[in-house]
């Protein structure tokens, strides 16, 4: 891997001994210590979600950074959280998304406080994803740095399947006060899967469970 500079000819070389070593670490980390979903009973993961949000400004760009911890989206609430392998792919954006956005308001019916999309995209992506959506009630959050997945052991790596890199496996969870309620992760739960199951992290299940409690 070589890593060249534009203002000038001289070039940095990682030498491979190196980049073996990164690339070794990087795995053992995501198989093992980030793919062990997080069990129900279980405190979610403290992190910080890195977000865009809306400003007054006359910018062409009226928007800035903010940051959101688990508190402040978690903490004293009942949300329903659904997790995916990425924006604008063809599942997540032809049912899954689509279909909490109509449950969203049976399920503020059924005692919870917000519906929550979490995937490991930046929030720039995110909102365009949203956008595209026509999304009005489903709140999208951007886990660019895959903090929260892999704190909540749904850390998925796709390289000869897809080629996404670092993802999170398909999953829904109830979350009461910070503490995981109820969890449906999808079967089969393996780094680089070949099929993409979407059997029971679905709306239809979400709200089964809602109204049996």
């Amino acid at each position: 891997m070589t890593l060249a500079a534009k203002k000038n000819s001289s070039k940095v070389v990682v030498k491979k001994s190196q980049e073996v070593k990164i690339a070794v670490s990087v795995t053992s980390s995501t198989d093992s210590a980030h793919s062990t979903p997080i069990s129900v009973g279980a405190k979610i993961p403290a992190v910080t979600f890195i977000t865009r949000t809306r400003i007054e400004s006359i910018d062409q760009n009226p928007f800035d950074w903010k940051d959101l911890t688990t508190s402040d989206l978690f903490a004293g609430k009942r949300i329903v959280l659904f997790s995916l392998p990425g924006a604008f792919t063809p599942t997540c954006s032809s049912t899954h998304l689509p279909g909490y956005e109509k449950a969203y308001e049976e399920m503020k019916s059924l005692g919870v406080d917000e519906v929550y999309c979490l995937s490991v995209n930046d929030a720039f992506v995110m909102r365009q994803w949203g956008l595209s959506q026509g999304l009005s009630e489903v709140k999208l959050l951007p886990d660019g740095a895959a903090l929260f997945t892999r704190g909540m052991g749904m850390s998925a790596t796709w390289t000869t399947n897809r080629g996404f890199g670092e993802r999170s496996w398909r999953y829904s969870a109830v979350i009461d006060d910070c503490k995981i309620e109820k969890l449906n992760v999808e079967p089969d739960f393996i780094q680089d899967s070949d099929p993409d199951p979407f059997l029971v992290s679905d709306a239809g299940t979400m709200l089964e469970y809602l109204k049996s409690v």
